[in-house]
């Protein structure tokens, strides 16, 4: 398969002199889904906003279908091709539902407001979530809030979905559904998912494969096929194959959080 994401030999440094990534290289083919597991603070994150185009980079470069997105000296520019999904509620509260999720699509300017408006209802009664249109966020319980975003995100057919720990804030159920809805959605049509999260079983649950960062300045210091059959649900967790891929994992990120504790190096990037 083709790259979808290139990143070659990324490094950001922050004015300051704080270095958060460090020489990152990684391809990511279309239609993957790669989850990047690592330390809180270890940069994760930045690298993220650099391929969402919110942030610059300092040396190396990020293709996206074949094209550079950013580079040193490049303006960082979203695109509706790179939806994102963050890890707080990003919905407008004096908003509907529908109309956040026709917000997107009005401001690409492509349609009408009212078609909008008629293809945000088409997209919430597609996965259930009719009941929710003219209701306001703030009524509305964190999982079906989550799975508004993934509605919204998903809403201009982007071919790349960046997920910034977008389950971190969920209980263990409403996490597991939320998973499992992630996984529905995706399995309707294929899309290239780069996930970043500290959840080491959502991350072998979720992707194709699951890379481990180092410590800040994040670099890339071991990769991880995971070859579990899909679809994956959560019983699949206490299958020793998932136990295998989870030790090995948190070995190994367990070695990066100690050498961040032991450097004093705990501030969040």
């Amino acid at each position: 398969m083709s790259a979808a994401i290139s990143i070659d030999g990324v490094s950001k440094r922050y004015p300051g002199g704080v270095l958060a990534v460090d020489r990152w290289s990684l391809e990511i083919a279309d239609g993957e889904f790669v989850a990047i597991a690592g330390p809180s603070g270890c940069g994760k994150t930045t690298l993220l906003n650099a391929i969402a185009g919110f942030d610059d980079i300092t040396a190396g470069s990020i293709a996206v279908g074949g094209s550079t997105i950013a580079a040193p000296g490049l303006r960082p520019q979203p695109s509706p091709q790179r939806a994102v999904v963050f890890q707080r509620n990003a919905l407008l509260p004096w908003k509907t539902v529908a109309q956040n999720v026709a917000f997107g699509l009005a401001m690409q300017g492509r349609e009408h407001p009212l078609r909008s408006m008629y293809r945000a209802k088409e997209l919430l009664a597609h996965v259930g979530l009719s009941d929710t249109a003219g209701e306001y966020p703030e009524r509305l319980s964190s999982g079906t809030l989550r799975r508004i975003e993934f509605v919204r995100a998903l809403a201009n057919d982007p071919p790349l979905l960046l997920l910034d720990e977008p389950f971190r804030a969920l209980d263990t159920v409403t996490k597991t559904s939320m998973h499992e809805y992630l996984a529905h959605l995706l399995e309707q049509r294929r899309r290239t998912v780069l996930l970043v999260t500290h959840d080491i079983d959502e991350a072998i649950l979720l992707a194709d494969r699951v890379v481990v960062s180092t410590a800040r300045p994040a670099s890339v210091k071991s990769v991880f096929d995971i070859r579990l059959p899909r679809p994956r649900r959560a019983g699949i967790t206490l299958r020793p194959e998932f136990a295998h891929y989870r030790d090995a994992i948190l070995e190994l990120v367990e070695a990066e959080a100690r050498h961040a504790f032991e450097s004093g190096d705990l501030e969040r990037v």
